[in-house]
């Protein structure tokens, strides 16, 4: 019997067991009639990625500045919770505005925010400022890929997904660089008129490389006002439970989220108008497990949050050595997918999908038990080495699994809702990822080793059950044939 193969997840129509369509070259995606759409698309979730961490560098010096400090934790909340309510509309956008028109309101959005963060005298409007951001950040987020169906050709999808997804790496380790840098001159509002201006340029490009809008009115689908409501209150709960002092007021939120959750699931399921594809709740179909994957495999990535604190403060490393280990992860992840998007073969592709399950896993947990106090240089080589080895589970896994979920449907509106919703999933991901970390962290009470521990062999116990969703996902595929 034939293999079950990552094209055919969530695929209706049967295709071939063994081949798919041609896989271009990286040349081809950057080819002279390609390449200024593939910038936009991936200009795109850098600024995004980038800007989480950039802002986290540059944090010390506003504060300094302006003030606030009580808000400290609400600047990455309030951009992450606009971030995810915009991700929830890409799709609708495209089909009032089409991808140029989508992109450049994302990209004039996103500007306009940096702009009042550059020009903030006060915390609180600062605060504004990263909410419109971040709106702006999560149409950009979510557009990476949706567009992708639309703005290139089939045999590139996979060259384009593992370039978008491997802005999410190149964000963690450009943006800590860069916002020290600006941080170190005193120029952190410089920063944000950068981002601006980048997005602007970005904004030209895609009004002049992508598709305008070919849709009429009677492709326009309701927008699902419960089930964005619902998704909208999970995804402050658990952001507000990041913020909250460790303890039962975390655990509480994290509980409250999770409940919320559960409850989108149960209204969007039965909505006339669905945030997810119909695909997602059809029995025997792959695609649910394919965002379950996708989430398992992002909330792994908010170990780097800690890492260089460990790395210091167990390994005596200084903030630059330290800062390069955190991003170990990331660098993984990037290298490794640049190699994976040429996989062609279907049983290939499948297997690195199950690596990718297993490698996250196994590298975080070999880090979480090598923790220890005063660390030699060869456990800290070892340290590096299997936060790379993680990263590679990432990395293998996630472009197949994002093609995938583009070629669940052939209806076009459906498809562009699937690859959109990979950007809601992985930011949710990201926030349910962050508070659980609080959580876990505060178990280790005052020793830093065992907190260590706790946070990342907790967090390794949720990858594992990428394994699991994996399976099932090929499972899925191959009740289909």
């Amino acid at each position: 019997m034939a293999a079950s193969s990552t094209e055919d997840i969530g695929k209706t129509p049967p295709r071939s067991p063994e081949k798919g369509p041609r896989p271009g070259s990286w040349g081809d995606l950057f080819r002279r009639d390609h390449l200024a759409a593939a910038l936009v698309l991936a200009g795109g979730v850098a600024l995004y990625a980038m800007n989480l961490y950039l802002t986290a560098a540059l944090m010390p010096s506003i504060v300094q500045e302006v003030g606030g400090e009580r808000y400290y934790a609400w600047v990455a909340t309030g951009f992450l919770m606009a971030a995810v309510i915009a991700s929830m509309l890409v799709s609708r956008l495209l089909v009032s505005l089409g991808a140029s028109g989508a992109y450049v309101l994302g990209f004039l959005v996103f500007a306009a925010g940096a702009a009042l963060n550059a020009l903030s005298p006060t915390m609180e409007l600062l605060l504004v400022g990263r909410v419109v951001q971040g709106f702006g950040g999560g149409l950009l987020a979510g557009l990476g890929y949706a567009v992708i169906r639309g703005a290139l050709p089939d045999r590139l999808w996979a060259r384009a997904a593992g370039l978008v997804s491997a802005m999410w790496g190149v964000g963690t380790l450009v943006g800590p660089t860069l916002g020290g840098l600006f941080a170190q001159l005193g120029a952190w509002r410089w920063a944000f008129g950068l981002l601006a201006a980048v997005a602007l340029v970005l904004a030209a490009l895609a009004r002049r490389a992508l598709p305008g809008h070919t849709r009429s009115e009677a492709d326009r689908e309701a927008v699902p006002v419960l089930s964005l409501a619902v998704l909208t209150l999970a995804a402050a709960a658990f952001s507000v439970a990041s913020t909250l002092p460790q303890g039962w007021g975390t655990l509480g939120g994290v509980a409250v989220g999770a409940v919320l959750v559960v409850a989108f699931v149960v209204v969007d399921r039965r909505g006339a108008a669905t945030v997810l594809p119909r695909l997602t709740y059809l029995g025997g179909n792959g695609l649910k497990w394919i965002y379950l994957t996708v989430a398992v495999l992002c909330a792994g990535v908010m170990t780097e949050n800690f890492i260089p604190l460990f790395g210091q403060r167990l390994g005596g490393l200084n903030p630059l050595v330290a800062g390069f280990l955190g991003a170990a992860v990331s660098a993984g992840w990037v290298v490794s997918q640049l190699f994976s998007v040429g996989i062609t073969a279907e049983r290939s592709k499948t297997l690195a999908v199950r690596c990718g399950s297993f490698l996250l896993p196994a590298g975080l947990l070999a880090y979480g038990f090598l923790q220890s106090a005063d660390a030699s240089g060869p456990l800290v080589a070892l340290w590096a080495a299997v936060l790379v080895l993680a990263g590679v589970g990432i990395g293998v896994a996630y472009p197949h699994l994002s093609v995938a979920a583009m070629r669940s449907t052939d209806d076009e509106r459906e498809g562009a809702k699937a690859a959109a919703a990979l950007s809601t999933t992985q930011l949710i991901a990201y926030t349910v990822a962050s508070a659980l970390a609080g959580i876990l962290l505060s178990l280790g009470g005052s020793s830093l080793v065992a907190s260590a521990r706790s946070m990342v062999l907790g967090l390794a116990v949720v990858t594992v059950l990428g394994t699991v969703t994996t399976a099932l996902a090929l499972r899925g595929s191959h009740g289909q044939r």
